[in-house]
């Protein structure tokens, strides 16, 4: 449900994971629970399914549906709900779109294509997200940005110009996991469309970009201590930065253990087996290629929930 008020787009969002069973399967009532759970929070503006920590990149169209009605039940009546739309293909991706909006999602969100880390300049990109567009008229789009390390998946400001020119565009999930490349985009998209959202997702420098400005976050650490983003958020939105540095110090060694600590590309099974550990997963299996977490990381994963005092 999206708000009838300014800035409707406004504020924070989980990224939920996809609980599955030990064969791999969704497990759709652990996926409700777990969604409802972190959702239906004080100060929770809505949520993004099927984004990475979904694991958009190896689930099926049909799965991808499914997610995004289950959440809509769990949680459609009161909060946003954002689908991730991840395809190489930008008919498939079309589709998929059609598909989360036929299953009640109030907007979407356009992941870059893998294959655009190879190549990609303006005319691609725009080509691709108007496709997605064209194909729900009217259907709010957010975009997304890749991490400075994500080869030319990372759109270059002339390419970011391109796509905010899109009329359905409302915002944009800044996942370049580098502080002054999240700064230099906020000050490019308010400089030239300053109606759009710009959303901080570096979930171990949140605090950083949340004090450079930040119109929320769409952030997966939230599936595990949404209470505490929201109360990061709010302090600093407050001005008290003592209060955001207190709960910054909180959870930073525990964003760090999930999205810090090498290897990459670890972070859904990471947060898996922490949901796991806490109780609130019955299973923390992820779907191949990912594997499990190792000993080593399970010890660093739970010695960071205990100093951040889950």
């Amino acid at each position: 449900m999206i708000p009838s008020a300014p800035n409707a787009f406004h504020g924070i969002y989980p990224s939920t994971v996809l609980p599955m069973r030990p064969d791999y399967a969704p497990d759709w009532d652990a996926f409700a629970a777990h969604t409802a759970a972190c959702v239906l929070q004080p100060g929770i503006a809505g949520v993004l399914c099927n984004g990475h920590a979904g694991e958009n990149f190896v689930i099926s169209a049909e799965e991808k549906r499914k997610a995004v009605a289950v959440t809509v039940e769990a949680v459609g009546a009161s909060r946003i709900v954002v689908a991730g739309v991840n395809h190489e293909s930008s008919l498939a991706a079309a589709e998929e779109a059609r598909a989360a909006r036929d299953a009640g999602a109030d907007a979407v969100m356009v992941f870059a294509p893998n294959a655009f880390a190879l190549a990609q300049d303006g005319e691609m990109a725009e080509r691709h997200h108007r496709i997605v567009a064209e194909a729900v008229p009217g259907m709010p789009l957010f975009l997304f940005q890749a991490s400075v390390n994500a080869g030319r998946m990372a759109y270059t400001h002339d390419v970011l110009d391109r796509l905010l020119r899109i009329p359905s565009v409302v915002g944009i999930k800044e996942g370049g996991w580098e502080v002054d490349a999240y700064d230099a985009l906020r000050r490019m998209v308010k400089a030239r469309a300053p109606h759009i959202a710009v959303m901080a997702s570096g979930d171990e420098h949140m605090f950083a970009c949340f004090v450079h400005g930040s119109d929320g976050s769409l952030v997966s650490l939230a599936d595990i201590v949404p209470e505490q983003i929201v109360a990061l958020d709010a302090a600093v939105r407050h001005g008290d930065l003592a209060g955001a540095r207190a709960v910054h110090e909180r959870i930073e060694p525990l964003a760090e253990a999930i999205y810090g600590a090498p290897p990459g590309g670890r972070a859904t099974a990471r947060i898996k087996h922490c949901l796991h550990a806490l109780g609130r997963l019955p299973c923390a299996a992820v779907r191949p290629p990912v594997g499990p977490v190792s000993a080593d990381e399970a010890e660093m994963l739970e010695q960071a929930l205990r100093a951040a005092g889950l």
